[in-house]
C-alpha cells in the first residue's frame, strides 16, 4: 500500500523549495526500510509528517536588486526597453532559481546571465527550427553557475557536458576539507514558447556552492546533522528532510556499509518519484553525471537534483524523477523506477565504462555495457595471442639453449603486446553489438536470480521480463552466429572469448543488490597449458571503477599476499596492464614453491590501479576485498545480499596477507570480514596488528630472517668475512624487506635503489645514516648527502641532466633508477646483490648479458629477496657464468611461515584464549605472544637452513644449477605432501600424534595441548601440516633423487624416534 501525498501547486514545480508534501513508497507498512541494515531500499514504507523539504531563506533585498538589474540592462541597451522588465521578472520568478543565487551574485553578473539568455532566444527565433542553444557558465573556487538548454529525458552528447564538468571539478575529489554542494533545477516552461512538442527544450540551471562546515574535529561515525552539515543546507532543510537524511547517513557511515544506500519515495497525485542515494565521498567518481544516462535510458527526466556533502565524509544525492515527454515509448515509471534503483547500485561499481557512450545513446543497456566492459578485460588478458606457430617453434627450439630462450622470450613478449591491443578489441566488440546482447542474455539466463518481491509485491523487474521474453540461444547457435557475423578471424577469436567467459563463470555478484565492485569466480581450466604449465585451482577476476585485479591460487587451502600495483606514467600503466595476469600467475606459482614448509599452497592477489586513480589505493583495496567476500559468504538478506547462482557448489576459504602497498590495510580487511559475518575472520588476513592477534612481518623481520640465512650461508660455506663484502640492494629503507635487510646486515653498502632514486658511494655508504632511515622507514631521498664521500652521489627520479662525480651525465632520473641494477661500472662494483624490491622480471633473458663480462658474472653472489626480480632463464645464464644464485622461492619464505603459524594459533585457540594470548591490549603484549614470536623466528631460521644445506649439497654432488634444484626440491616436497595426505599413515593415531608433536610449535602444544588442537583445527589443515612436515624433512635429508628404499628407511627411523 502507499501513503499518498498532496500534490504541490503548479507554481512550486521546479523550484528549489517545494511546498509541503508527504512521501512514501509502495510496500508493506509493517517495517520501515530505514530501520533495515545497509541496503538498496525501496521495498518498505515511510510515514512522514507533512512538512517542506527545503525552506529557502528569503533574500530581503531581492526586489531592490531586481530594480537595479533592470537599470543595468537599460543602461546596456541590448534588450528593447519594452522587454527589459518582462525578461527580468521571467528570470527571477519562472526559472525556479533559489534566492541563494540572488543573494550571492552581483547585479552585473545577473544582468550578464539575463543578456545571455535573451541573446540565445533571439538566435533561436532566427533559426528555421526555432531551436534554442544556450551555454552559460561561470566558475571560481567558491561557487559555479551553469545554465543550458536541454530536452527533458534526452542526453545531449554534443552539448557542453556540464554535469561531467561538475563531477570532475567539484564532486570527484570531495573531502571534508574541500567539498561542494549542488542544486540543479529544470524550468517549468519551454525555453521558447512555440517550439514543437516533440522537442520541448527547457532551461536547466546548475548552482555549485563550496560547503561551509561547523568548525572543530569530528569522528567519521558522527551523524548529528548539526555537527556535520553545510551551513546553507542546514538553514534550508526542513525538519522532515533532516530526519530522512540523518537516517540514511547513519546507514551509509556504518562500518558494515561499503556501497551506496538507496531509498525511494513517491509523491501523491503525481508520477514524480524521489530517489535518495548516500555513499562515501570519493568512492564513485562521475556518479552524478552517470545517473543521468541511467534514468534517461528508462524514459525519465529530473525536475530537481541536489548533492549534499557532510563533514563525516558522506555524500547524499537527491533526484526528483518524472516521465519524460516521450515516456509513452518506455515502461511506466511504476516499473522503471525499481529498475533504476537496482541499476544505480550496478552503476556505482562502474559509473563510466568503456561502452558508456553506447549506453548514453541507447544502443545498449547499462547491464549489457558493463558486462561487455568486464569481458573486454577478460579478452585482453586471455585471448590466445601466441597461436599455433609459436607452439611449433617451441617444439623445435632447444629449451636448454639460452640463445633460443632469448629469441622465444622476445617473440612471446611482442606477440602479447601487439596482436590484440585494447583499442583493437574495443573496436571489434563495438561493431558486434548484436552478438554482445545475445552473449549477455546467455550470461543472465545462468546467473540472474528472481529476487524477493519480483512477481509478488511488485511486477517482475524489467531485467526479468527481458530475460523471459527474449530468445536465449544455445551454445551451438551462438557459435554459428559468431561465424555468420564475423568479418575476419580476429572477430571470431574475440567474440568466441565471450563464450569462453560465460562457460567458465562459476559465481558472480553481478546481480547482487548491493556491491562495490564486480567479482567473478572463474574455472581456470580454459588457460592454455602451453603458456601456464602449472594448473590453477581457483581464479577470481575483480573489476572496479578504480582498478582491475585477480586472485589466483594453486590449492584449495592456499596462502599469499595481496599487492597493489601503481604506475608512474600512462606508458607504465599500459605495460602493467598487459603483464598483470602473468605477473599474478608467476607470483602465485613462486608462492606455491616457497610454501613447501607449510600446510597451505600458493596464492597471490594483484590489484592494478587505473592510471587516473593512482591516489585511490585504499578505496580499491576495500572494494577488492568486499567483492571477493560477496562470493565467499552466502547471501542471506534479501534486497541486500541475496543468494547467488553457485555453479561451484563448494565452500571456499581464502587466506590472505600483506604485500606491496597493503601492509597498512590488513586490519581493515580483518574487521570487515568480521563485520560481514565471516566465521573465519581471525585467520582471513595475516600480518595484521598485534591488537588483532597478528604478527607483523616488518616489525619482526620475518622475511628478512630467511633471506639473511641464505646470504650468511654463502659466506659461511666460502669462509668470507661479511663485513668486507661490497653490496648492492634494490628496495630501500622504507620497505619491509629493505629496511630489515639493512638492520640485520653487516656488509659494506655501495648502492641502494628504491622508489625515489639511486644512492651510491663507491667508498661505502654511511651505515649509521642507513640505519636511521631504516628505523624511520624513509626512502633514500631522506639520506643526508653530506655523509657521502667525494665519489658518492644521489640521483632522484624527478631529476634530469645530473652530473656525477665521475663527470658522467644522467639525463633522466627515472631511467637511471630503472636500469641501475644492470650497471657495471668498475668503481661501483659489488660482490653481493640482494634484491629486496623492484618490478618483476627486472633482470630477464633479454638484458642479463649486461651482467656478464668475458663469460663471467660481474656479481658473484645473488640472493633474490624480492619475488620474481630475475626470470628463471636469467638466473640460469648467470649461474652458467659462475654466479651463486639463490632464488626467491627458497630465500624469502620466512614471511609465509610466519603467516601460517599466525593462522595456526588463531585456529587452535578458542575466542577467549585467542584474545588473552595473542591480542595486545593497552600496549601490553601477552607473555605468550612474545614467546611465540621468538619460536616463529626460530622455526623460520631452521627451515631456511635446512633448505640451504640441501641445495648446496645437491649442487656439489650433481652440478645442477641451484635455481633448478630449488624448483625440484619444492616440487618434490609438494608432490610427496599430497601423497602423504591421501595415505593411510594419518589413520595411525600414535604415529600421527607423534609427527604433529614434532611439527607443531612447542609453545602451542604446551599451552593448549594436542588434544584440544586436534579438536579445534580443521582436519584438512592438520593433514596438510602432517604431510608437509614429513615431506620436507625427508627431501631436505635425502635430496631430490633418493634411492628406491630411501623413504622406507626414513619412515622406519621416524617411527623409532616417535616410539622413543
Amino acid at each position: 500500500m502507499s501513503i499518498l501525498l498532496p500534490r504541490p501547486p503548479p507554481d512550486a514545480r521546479g523550484t528549489p523549495s517545494p511546498q509541503p508534501m508527504h512521501l512514501s513508497v509502495p510496500g508493506q507498512l509493517a517495517k520501515s526500510s530505514l530501520s533495515r541494515p545497509p541496503s538498496v531500499f525501496g521495498n518498505g514504507s515511510h510515514v512522514l509528517e507533512s512538512s517542506p523539504f527545503y525552506v529557502a531563506k528569503p533574500f530581503a533585498g531581492k526586489d531592490v536588486q531586481m530594480e537595479e538589474v533592470m537599470d543595468e540592462l537599460d543602461h546596456r541597451a541590448f534588450i528593447p526597453d519594452s522587454l527589459v522588465e518582462a525578461e527580468t521578472k521571467w528570470f527571477y520568478n519562472t526559472l525556479g532559481i533559489d534566492d541563494q543565487y540572488f543573494a550571492t551574485e552581483s547585479v552585473e553578473t545577473i544582468a550578464n546571465h539575463i543578456l545571455s539568455i535573451y541573446g540565445a532566444k533571439v538566435a533561436a527565433y532566427s533559426r528555421k527550427d526555432h531551436k534554442l542553444e544556450l551555454r552559460l557558465d561561470r566558475e571560481d573556487e567558491k561557487r559555479a553557475v551553469y545554465i543550458d538548454t536541454s530536452v527533458p529525458g534526452v542526453a545531449n552528447l554534443a552539448g557542453p557536458q556540464y554535469e561531467e564538468r561538475i563531477d570532475s571539478k567539484y564532486l570527484n575529489g570531495s573531502t571534508p576539507d574541500r567539498a561542494y554542494r549542488v542544486e540543479t533545477f529544470r524550468s517549468a516552461t519551454k525555453a521558447v514558447a512555440d517550439v514543437t512538442a516533440e522537442e520541448p527544450q527547457q532551461f536547466r540551471c546548475y548552482f555549485v556552492y563550496k560547503c561551509q562546515f561547523p568548525e572543530g574535529e569530528i569522528s567519521p561515525d558522527e551523524t548529528d546533522l548539526q555537527k556535520i552539515s553545510d551551513r546553507m543546507f542546514f538553514e534550508k532543510a526542513s525538519a522532515n528532510t533532516k530526519s530522512i537524511y540523518e537516517s540514511i547517513i547513519k546507514l551509509a557511515s556504518s562500518q558494515k556499509t561499503t556501497g551506496p544506500v538507496i531509498d525511494m519515495f513517491e509523491i501523491e497525485g503525481t508520477q514524480e518519484r524521489r530517489l535518495i542515494i548516500a555513499y562515501r565521498q570519493r568512492s564513485a567518481n562521475n556518479y552524478f553525471s552517470a545517473l543521468s544516462d541511467l534514468y534517461h535510458y528508462y524514459g525519465l527526466t529530473s525536475t530537481r537534483k541536489y548533492v549534499e556533502q557532510f563533514k563525516n565524509g558522506i555524500t547524499v544525492m537527491c533526484i526528483y524523477l518524472s516521465p519524460s515527454p516521450k515516456s509513452s515509448h518506455y515502461p511506466p515509471i511504476e516499473h522503471s523506477i525499481h529498475q533504476v534503483i537496482k541499476e544505480a547500485s550496478l552503476l556505482y561499481c562502474l559509473p563510466k565504462n568503456l561502452y558508456q557512450p553506447l549506453f548514453a545513446k541507447g544502443e545498449v543497456s547499462l547491464q549489457e555495457s558493463i558486462y561487455a566492459h568486464c569481458v573486454t578485460i577478460f579478452v585482453s588478458h586471455f585471448l590466445n595471442r601466441l597461436g599455433s606457430e609459436y607452439s611449433s617453434l617451441l617444439s623445435i627450439l632447444d629449451s636448454s639453449n639460452t640463445g633460443h630462450q632469448e629469441v622465444l622470450g622476445k617473440i612471446k613478449r611482442r606477440l602479447r603486446q601487439e596482436t590484440f591491443t585494447r583499442d583493437y578489441i574495443f573496436d571489434i566488440i563495438s561493431s558486434q553489438l548484436e552478438l554482445v546482447r545475445h552473449f549477455y542474455l546467455s550470461f543472465a539466463s545462468t546467473h540472474y536470480i528472481q529476487s524477493e518481491g519480483e512477481g509478488t509485491e511488485f511486477l517482475p523487474t524489467l531485467s526479468y521480463q527481458r530475460l523471459k521474453s527474449s530468445n536465449v540461444l544455445s551454445d551451438e547457435e551462438l557459435t554459428k552466429l559468431v561465424r555468420r557475423n564475423a568479418i575476419n578471424d580476429h572477430h571470431v577469436l574475440v567474440m568466441d572469448a565471450f563464450h569462453l567467459f560465460n562457460k567458465h563463470v562459476l559465481r558472480t555478484n553481478f546481480y547482487t543488490p548491493t556491491k562495490v565492485a564486480l567479482s567473478f569466480r572463474l574455472d581456470p581450466a580454459f588457460l592454455p597449458p602451453l603458456e601456464y604449465s602449472q594448473p590453477l585451482f581457483g581464479m577470481f577476476l575483480l573489476v572496479g571503477q578504480e582498478f582491475r585485479g585477480f586472485h589466483l591460487r594453486f590449492r584449495d587451502i592456499a596462502r599469499g599476499g595481496i599487492r597493489i600495483v601503481k604506475s608512474r606514467s600512462e606508458e607504465a600503466y599500459n605495460l602493467n596492464a598487459r603483464s598483470l595476469f602473468d605477473e599474478n600467475y608467476n607470483l602465485a606459482n613462486t608462492q606455491q614453491r616457497k610454501n613447501k614448509d607449510i600446510p597451505e599452497g600458493g596464492a597471490k592477489g594483484v590489484i592494478l590501479l587505473d592510471y587516473e586513480y593512482q591516489d585511490k589505493a585504499t578505496v580499491a583495496f576495500q572494494k577488492y576485498i568486499d567483492s571477493i567476500l560477496d562470493l565467499l559468504l552466502p547471501g542471506k538478506t534479501p534486497g541486500i545480499k541475496s543468494p547467488i547462482v553457485d555453479l561451484y557448489k563448494k565452500e571456499e576459504i581464502i587466506f590472505m596477507g600483506p604485500d606491496e602497498n597493503t601492509a597498512n590495510l590488513v586490519d581493515w580487511a580483518t574487521l570487515h570480514a568480521r563485520d560481514r559475518g565471516a566465521p573465519w575472520w581471525k585467520s582471513f588476513f595475516t600480518g595484521k596488528s598485534p591488537e588483532l592477534g597478528g604478527i607483523p612481518h616488518d616489525e619482526y623481520g620475518m622475511t628478512s630472517i630467511s633471506v639473511r640465512e641464505y646470504v650468511e650461508g654463502i659466506y659461511r660455506k666460502l669462509d668470507i668475512d661479511g663485513s668486507k663484502v661490497r653490496k648492492l640492494q634494490t628496495g630501500g629503507p622504507d620497505g619491509d624487506l629493505g629496511s630489515n635487510e639493512i638492520l640485520l646486515a653487516n656488509e659494506q653498502y655501495i648502492a641502494i635503489v628504491d622508489g625515489s632514486g639511486v644512492l651510491c658511494d663507491p667508498n661505502g655508504l654511511d651505515r649509521a645514516e642507513l640505519v636511521r632511515l631504516a628505523k624511520k622507514r624513509e626512502m633514500i631521498s631522506g639520506f643526508d648527502v653530506s655523509k657521502l664521500s667525494k665519489a658518492g652521489y644521489r640521483v632522484l627520479v624527478d631529476e634530469k641532466d645530473i652530473s656525477l662525480p665521475s663527470g658522467e651525465i644522467v639525463e633522466n632520473g627515472v631511467t637511471f633508477r630503472n636500469l641501475y641494477h644492470l650497471r657495471t661500472n668498475e668503481k661501483e662494483s659489488v660482490t653481493t646483490f640482494v634484491p629486496c624490491g623492484g618490478r618483476p622480471e627486472a633482470i630477464n633473458i633479454n638484458n642479463v648479458s649486461a651482467l656478464i663480462r668475458d663469460g663471467k658474472s660481474v656479481i658473484p653472489y645473488i640472493v633474490e629477496g624480492a619475488n620474481l626480480f630475475l626470470t628463471q632463464e636469467a638466473k640460469l645464464k648467470l649461474e652458467a657464468a659462475g654466479a651463486i644464485v639463490f632464488k626467491d622461492a627458497s630465500a624469502n619464505k620466512g614471511g609465509v611461515t610466519s603467516s601460517s603459524l599466525e593462522v595456526l594459533a588463531s585456529l587452535a585457540f578458542d575466542d577467549e584464549g585467542f584474545y588473552q594470548n595473542m591480542c595486545v591490549s593497552d600496549g601490553k603484549f601477552p607473555s605468550f605472544y612474545m614467546a611465540y614470536v621468538k619460536e616463529v623466528q626460530k622455526i623460520i631460521k631452521t627451515n631456511a637452513r635446512l633448505e640451504f644445506e640441501a641445495i648446496w649439497r645437491e649442487h656439489a654432488a650433481t652440478g645442477t644449477a641451484r635455481s633448478i634444484l630449488s624448483d625440484d626440491l619444492s616440487n618434490k616436497i609438494t608432490d610427496l605432501q599430497e601423497e602423504l595426505q591421501k595415505s593411510s599413515l594419518w589413520d595411525d593415531a600414535a604415529f600421527r600424534d607423534g609427527v604433529l608433536r614434532e611439527a607443531l610449535p612447542e609453545l602451542l602444544l604446551k599451552t593448549i595441548g594436542l588434544e584440544k588442537i586436534l579438536e579445534r583445527v580443521p582436519v584438512a589443515y592438520l593433514q596438510a601440516i602432517f604431510g608437509s612436515y614429513l615431506a620436507g624433512r625427508f627431501v631436505y635429508e635425502k635430496g631430490v633423487n633418493p634411492g628406491q628404499f630411501a623413504f622406507f628407511e626414513f619412515m622406519v627411523t621416524k617411527r623409532q624416534q616417535i616410539v622413543r
